[in-house]
């Protein structure tokens, strides 16, 4: 969205030979790999040592545990400390106009941090989890999702996934987080400007409008998996609702067992064709309060960045990007690759 990229397949030999290089890639790890850590507070057991729980799957403490939600011990924000005060509304062409606009002042670092706990096995990676078991980690991302949208002061909640050290990911035990903020992200305005000067031109939601079939990976009843037009990154996926929706936090059991088989092929396929890269993913949801105006072109999804590039002065400098591989050949070795075996 609002981004340009430069596609440069001379910069890598092949589509096929980029792969991670990532040292810990290992056939052995999966289910019943002999690889849980000792020190790891992740693990279950080890419930005494982590931040305090928020809520657990399923909710019978007489019952063992699947899935936990925590706080984070190292929040990045603070739950504890008071919210920055609301902006005044600006009157805009009579309208009132509530979104504060950046500036160079400073407020306070209130907000939340929370880790989901995705199992409690140390050696189960998220796609080795069955399509109900990814389901389940869905779901408790909604429902902590609609747990922060009561409290006035946050304004928007970005779930998010770092696997691999390089990708950010502090601990090896398979889990994801997600921050609530007092404000809206900039990339999250911007992204929301350029869906809205799609729809201005064209009356049509920009991500119910994708149709092309050489940037389709995979299609279920409810979720399509692409390579997205313009891809950032090298094999970068977008999974998106068919239907057009807004929230993510509004997820229903049925959907969320779509999107959960299909997040689990993607990330196998990456894994298995990139040699378990480091990635993230991050589910790009709709800022809370938005006007009902907005809700047509404002479509929820979630992005996958495999992480097999180093982002370099040139993009740094110029907010550009280099891909080395095309969309339509990332789609079609994607498409093609079986991970049934």
């Amino acid at each position: 969205f609002g981004r340009w990229v430069v596609f440069s397949p001379a910069r890598s030999r092949r589509p096929t030979d980029l792969k991670s290089h990532n040292p810990t890639a290992n056939p052995s790890s999966g289910p019943g790999a002999d690889t849980p850590k000792l020190s790891c507070p992740f693990c279950a057991g080890r419930e005494s040592e982590c931040a305090p729980q928020i809520f657990r799957v399923p909710p019978d403490d007489a019952l063992p545990w699947r899935i936990r939600v925590i706080q984070n011990l190292y929040p990045a924000l603070r739950r504890d400390i008071e919210p920055p005060p609301a902006p005044e509304p600006e009157v805009v062409d009579g309208e009132a106009e509530a979104e504060e606009q950046p500036g160079e002042r400073a407020v306070r670092g209130f907000g939340f941090h929370d880790v989901v706990i995705e199992t409690p096995r140390h050696d189960v990676r998220l796609w080795d989890l069955g399509a109900e078991g990814v389901r389940d980690v869905l779901l408790a991302y909604a429902a902590r999702v609609r747990q922060l949208r009561e409290h006035p002061a946050v304004k928007y909640v970005q779930v998010f996934k770092n696997h691999g050290a390089s990708a950010g990911a502090s601990m090896a035990h398979s889990h994801s987080q997600m921050l609530g903020t007092p404000f809206v992200p900039p990339s999250v305005t911007s992204r929301l400007n350029c869906m809205k000067g799609v729809f201005d031109r064209s009356g049509n939601c920009s991500l119910c409008e994708i149709r092309s079939k050489d940037i389709l990976i995979s299609e279920t009843p409810y979720f399509s998996a692409i390579v997205p037009f313009g891809a950032s990154y090298p094999f970068e996926i977008w999974i998106i609702p068919r239907q057009h929706l807004s929230y993510f936090h509004e997820i229903d059991e049925a959907k969320a067992l779509d999107l959960g088989s299909l997040l689990k092929t993607m990330l196998q396929k990456l894994s298995k064709q990139l040699n378990d890269p480091p990635f993230n993913f991050m589910i790009h949801s709709t800022p809370f309060g938005l006007s009902s105006s907005c809700l047509p072109y404002a479509h929820w999804f979630l992005q996958i960045v495999p992480q097999l590039s180093v982002i370099g002065g040139f993009e740094l400098g110029s907010g550009c990007y280099i891909n080395p591989v095309f969309p339509e050949d990332a789609a079609k070795i994607l498409r093609e690759l079986d991970c049934s075996t």
